[in-house]
């Protein structure tokens, strides 16, 4: 049995070997990208071959691809006023539904009034009746919706949202940094007009993302000016090295996504049916389609904080949800965003797996759990008595 287990892949995954060893051989050269001379034009190889990796992942241009400082700076650039696409007004409004990640909630360059939150259902779906009573409201609008939440792993209808965003004249941002690598997508299916995604969570390295345009979407404001880095969309020398390790791991995850995917989610639906032998367990999204590497559960009356210091204290790293708080255990937005009440958002526990997830990890935690959960939950019955 392993000593350690590792089920906090949402929040980030461990360097694949290939992004490692591209990012070894791109710190060895010296070159700017936007140098003309031969080292130079090596390190700008690297970078275009990235950006050729990331583009065919998602059935993009590779023009259209544009490298970030990582999933948030991404986020934050698609979410520009003005933005067209073909005969389509420019929008004027934000729309991003309630769970949304924080970098998305937080409306990008859109004045305030100018943004409203879309309800989601009890499931965790994007409610579709008021997306369209919000759409109807006023001008054109540029609507954000995440392709799979990063705490129940719930995927949205992002083509179906699509159609009814375009009918309206808006046009579809389309946050997939927790979807890509674990299902197949790209931008004919999703229908998206932008997309994002990051490095970090299928086996690059931190600190690296992108923004994906659909062809002929223009407008596009830059958040960062200066040089004409990334064709004047993204000032500031390329991270050659993240940016080749982001190119590397996106290559490996592509290949092997099929039977990742298949592999990953027997092993999650074995460590699903071991949790829900716990009475008053509840799954959260377990009605809608979901990633196949995550759960998300509670037990009423159970601290997510208590429950996770134990997992940890046992031998294995989980979460209480999103790893975007400075470490702070939080209530969950998305969950009370899905009507649930606050000692249910306060228990929530994520579970994520990955691509080196045994089932020699999965018995480990079900058996750290069985140990784990009276104590949990007799313990905090007994201090709310």
């Amino acid at each position: 049995m392993p000593d350690r287990v590792y089920l906090d892949w949402n929040a980030t995954t461990p360097l694949r070997p290939e992004a490692k060893a591209a990012m070894v051989a791109a710190l060895e050269l010296s070159g700017n990208p936007s140098s003309v001379h031969t080292e130079g034009r090596k390190a700008r190889r690297l970078v275009e071959d990235a950006r050729e990796a990331v583009a065919g992942a998602v059935g993009a241009r590779p023009q259209d691809v544009v490298f970030s400082s990582g999933g948030t700076e991404a986020n934050a650039l698609a979410l520009t006023p003005g933005l067209v696409r073909g005969a389509s007004a420019p929008v004027t409004r934000l729309l991003v539904s309630a769970i949304e990640h924080a970098s998305v909630l937080a409306g990008g360059r859109f004045a305030p009034e100018a943004i409203k939150v879309i309800h989601v259902t009890r499931a965790g779906l994007v409610d579709l009746d008021h997306l369209r009573a919000l759409l109807g409201e006023g001008p054109p609008a540029l609507v954000s919706v995440m392709l799979a939440n990063n705490e129940t792993g719930a995927i949205q209808p992002v083509a179906d949202i699509a159609s009814i965003v375009h009918a309206a004249g808006g046009l579809l941002h389309v946050d997939a940094i927790q979807a890509f690598g674990k299902i197949p997508f790209d931008l004919a299916s999703s229908q998206a007009d932008l997309l994002t995604l990051s490095a970090h969570k299928i086996g690059g390295p931190k600190g690296v993302g992108a923004l994906v345009l659909a062809d002929g979407v223009q407008g596009l404001d830059a958040l960062l000016r200066g040089g004409g880095q990334e064709q004047g969309r993204r000032a500031g020398t390329e991270n050659v090295a993240g940016i080749s390790g982001f190119g590397a791991a996106t290559r490996a995850a592509m290949a092997a996504l099929t039977a990742d995917s298949a592999r990953v989610r027997d092993l999650r639906d074995q460590l699903e049916n071991g949790l829900r032998q716990t009475p008053d367990m509840v799954v959260f999204s377990e009605q809608v389609k979901r990633l196949p590497n995550t759960v998300l559960f509670a037990i009423p009356g159970m601290k997510a904080e208590t429950a996770v210091i134990g997992f940890d204290l046992a031998g294995v790293a989980v979460s209480s949800g999103s790893a975007c708080s400075s470490g702070k255990v939080q209530p969950s937005h998305v969950l009370a965003a899905m009507g649930y009440r606050p000692d249910v958002t306060q228990a929530a526990v994520r579970l994520s797996l990955g691509w080196s997830t045994s089932h020699a990890d999965v018995e480990l935690v079900l058996k750290a759990w069985r140990k784990l959960r009276d104590t949990l939950v007799k313990g905090e019955r007994r201090n709310t008595a």
